[in-house]
């Protein structure tokens, strides 16, 4: 016989037990309290102390998709097995559990349970219930649209354009970090406001977004606000649904310092042309930004040098170290001149054997030497007439074809191998140099004339690490072009990158392409790490993390890398300083502890570093 506490019993006996319930029994409720119940939102579930479902609700069933009443007199066992010790534990001890979250035939529950308690007597458990899995679906569509928004927020903040957003009426609602420092005014004196107002008050001269509001369609201006400061704004409408403008999303960016290299070449011309010069000048270097990457303030002041020298047709003299990019600036001159449709020729003086020199740059007439072609052969410089003749490595050219040369710039006629009258030409010369031409002058390798003919505008490239702001677009420039050349999908770590920024690239542009793609090739994961970087690039900036890096590269345990490094660290300090004191304070340690990992390491020091110099 089971006890009255008892946590079990036949499903059949007890539901002869609950049939055997009185009408308006709390577990056995009236038709009308059945009624009543149905009529809740939440689940309803009643079981008696032994477990059999004397109450399950209509929306009992709607949650767990039931059609029809099927659990009336089962016990829960048979159909939730898994729930029915947490009902035996409120059975057997009184206690409620409250907010309970489970997971039953793919819905998320939250249920409460408390016990029935008649004349101090635990006679079942009431659970009232309620599926969240739609506020679960819910939540986590919220999450994504905060995480969205935020993203959003973080790239508007990071543009380096000013942006202003303004409302289908016209009124500020957006105004980027970058628009604060280009135009000097704050957003919160600009956000809530209507353009109408902020031009009625000469805040602005004129507003880009009521011309995109006016017109239905995207409007590029210049703008001029408080303080003077000159703009170009492009305003452009975003629609919704309905064809309705429900935004117009404004981009700003300062050409005042533009304008006023504008205003130094023409003084005395209206505002209008300066605005057009301008506008053309801006072109030059969005032309240039498109071949080069250009981000440090050093080489763009090159770039809008050699765009204001592009229609001047004076010769110009390029000047900088190997790998930095002269060609290409030729090039882009060339591109940008009113010569850009005759021909780019590139002679590099350096690689033609001094022997056939002059008759490559100038031709020769039929029967000027044995083995001449039996019609004579037009030149290089003739081959760019009515174009430009880049001429690279000018230092390299002998004396006796710099006098020629000279000729071409002075006279537009040069004389062919074996000629006996002047060929006129009409070129433009751009010389190139990685030589200091004034010393090679004083030591009578380059003639003077030559120099000034050349030099009437001097343009100086500098070194890649004299513009360290160049070398990360430069990785990525060339890690796009290798993963579309290769259907690839590498990355660059940024720690990577911040290594580069350390190296001094003797061989600038030229050799950073090199060791990017050497990387790009070498290493065998999706992201290109610190344990890819070339030995010499670790050397050189002797990061002790790369360094570590290419020790254990070539097989060696962590604690013979970190022994290797160690004795390298100290070589270094006693090689950069005059005594063992200073290299054991250069090193942080003491002048004994230094001794003793000489002696451990097998390191001599010059025995005029034993002793301080004084």
């Amino acid at each position: 016989m089971t006890s009255r506490h008892s946590a079990t019993l036949n499903p059949t006996a007890a539901g002869r037990r609950l049939s055997a319930l009185p009408q308006g029994h709390p577990l056995h409720p009236s038709p009308h309290w059945l009624a009543i119940l149905d009529m809740f939102h939440n689940g309803i579930m009643i079981l008696d102390r032994h477990g059999i479902i004397t109450v399950y609700n209509q929306a009992a069933r709607r949650i767990f998709g039931e059609q029809r009443q099927k659990h009336l007199g089962r016990h829960i066992s048979e159909f939730r097995p898994t729930v029915w010790p947490d009902f035996q534990r409120i059975i057997a001890t009184g206690q409620s559990q409250i907010g309970i979250k489970l997971s039953i035939d793919g819905a998320t529950i939250i249920a409460n349970r408390s016990p029935i308690v008649i004349d101090e007597q635990v006679h079942g458990v009431i659970s009232v219930f309620q599926d969240i899995s739609e506020y679960e679906r819910i939540s986590d569509q919220l999450q994504s649209f905060q995480r969205l928004t935020r993203e959003l927020e973080a790239i508007i903040e990071s543009s380096y354009d000013g942006l202003y957003i303004t409302d289908g009426a016209a009124n500020t609602i957006r105004v980027n970090r970058a628009y604060e420092r280009i135009t000097g005014l704050k957003r919160n004196d600009l956000i809530g406001r209507n353009m109408n107002d902020l031009v009625a008050d000469r805040v602005f001269d004129h507003s880009v977004s009521l011309e995109v509001l006016k017109k239905e369609q995207p409007v590029t201006l210049m703008q001029v606000v408080k303080g003077n400061k000159q703009l170009i704004v492009t305003g452009t409408p975003i629609r919704d649904e309905a064809g309705d403008i429900l935004l117009v999303v404004t981009n700003v960016r300062d050409i005042t310092e533009l304008n006023a290299l504008k205003a130094e070449v023409e003084n005395s011309r209206r505002i209008t042309s300066r605005m057009i010069q301008t506008l053309l000048e801006q072109d030059g270097v969005d032309h240039a930004l498109r071949q080069m990457v250009i981000k440090s303030q050093g080489l763009m002041q090159v770039v809008r040098m050699s765009i204001r020298v592009a229609d001047a047709g004076v010769p110009v003299l390029l000047q900088g170290e190997s790998g930095v990019g002269k060609s290409m600036l030729a090039r882009i001159i060339h591109q940008i001149s009113q010569r850009k449709q005759g021909p780019f020729v590139k002679i590099n003086c350096g690689t033609i054997p001094a022997s056939l020199m002059e008759s490559e740059l100038f031709g020769y007439e039929k029967g000027a030497f044995t083995g001449a072609m039996p019609g004579g052969k037009a030149g290089l410089i003739e081959t760019g007439h009515k174009g430009t003749v880049f001429l690279d490595e000018i230092a390299e050219l002998p004396p006796d074809l710099q006098v020629k040369l000279l000729e071409v710039i002075e006279e537009k006629t040069f004389t062919r191998v074996g000629g006996t009258g002047p060929v006129a030409v009409d070129v433009r010369i751009i010389a190139a140099t990685n030589r200091k031409l004034p010393e090679m002058i004083r030591q009578g390798g380059f003639r003077e004339d030559l120099y000034y003919r050349l030099n009437v505008v001097p343009i100086a490239i500098p070194p890649l690490r004299q513009r360290q702001e160049d070398i990360p677009p430069l990785a990525m420039k060339v890690m796009d072009a290798f993963n579309q050349a290769n259907g690839t999908d590498k990355r660059i770590d940024t720690r990577v990158v911040d290594r580069l920024k350390a190296y001094p690239f003797p061989g600038n542009v030229r050799e950073l392409i090199n060791i990017v793609e050497r990387m790009l090739i070498m290493g065998d994961g999706p992201r290109i790490t610190v344990d890819d970087l070339p030995e010499e690039v670790c050397q050189a900036i002797r990061s002790p993390e790369c360094l570590l890096s290419a020790m254990k590269t070539e097989g060696m345990s962590l604690k013979a890398s970190l022994g290797t490094l160690e004795a390298r660290l100290i070589s270094n300090a006693l090689a950069s300083t005059d005594s063992l004191a200073e290299a054991a304070v250069a090193l942080d340690i003491h002048p004994t502890t230094l001794w003793r990992k000489m002696t451990r390491h097998g390191i001599t020091a010059d025995p005029a570093k034993l002793h301080d110099p004084a």
